[in-house]
């Protein structure tokens, strides 16, 4: 599945869209990239798509369900031999991918459709941003979309959010980007681009 801009033009409801969009941007054939947290195999998918049969993706998850679907999500699609699924937290993936990184994607909160009591923390996202900070190419992108309107989500914002403010220019290029005709607590992207 291929984007034409001249004939798929995306409807940017909500933050998914955008990010999806800044993806096809930035993600090219051969490349290497990470969905920190996979769930329903979504962001997965893309990447596989974008890196070409020369790339690789790594799609973590602490949950059976969300590797199951998306294991089955790239089977459909025939992409399942360019993706690693590595059944553990984010936090750990400085132990598994050992190469620079052009893209990393997360999606915090929980798992569409599973269970909401089973959620991303904000010491183990602190843990996941810095580790793809180290292994992030120069050029490479970190898209985390932000969930504040759930149980939890207020303080991931605030260490999202803290996190990406800190970061020196021109080392790193942050930036929030989010829906201004929505309810205060809707989900938002935050991007942040290393420098060249």
């Amino acid at each position: 599945m291929s984007f034409d801009p001249l004939h798929d033009i995306p409807l940017l409801r909500g933050p998914v869209p955008l990010t999806h969009l800044v993806l096809r941007h930035f993600v090219r054939s051969g490349d290497s990239a990470v969905d920190a947290t996979c769930g329903n195999g979504n962001d997965t998918l893309l990447l596989a798509e974008l890196v070409g049969p020369t790339g690789r993706v790594w799609a973590f998850d602490i949950q059976q369900e969300a590797m199951e679907s998306t294991a089955r999500n790239l089977a459909a699609n025939g992409l399942p031999d360019r993706v690693t699924l590595v059944a553990q937290g984010h936090e750990t993936l400085a132990g598994q991918v050992n190469t620079p990184l052009n893209a990393v994607v997360f999606n915090l909160g929980y798992l569409p459709g599973g269970d909401r009591g089973i959620i991303t923390r904000p010491e183990t996202t602190g843990a996941a941003l810095e580790q793809a900070l180290g292994l992030l190419a120069p050029g490479g992108i970190v898209a985390l979309t932000v969930y504040p309107g759930h149980g939890g989500g207020d303080a991931e914002r605030r260490l999202a959010e803290g996190w990406a403010a800190k970061l020196h220019a021109p080392l790193f290029h942050a930036w929030r980007m989010g829906q201004i005709n929505v309810t205060a607590d809707a989900p938002y992207v935050i991007l942040v681009q290393k420098g060249a």
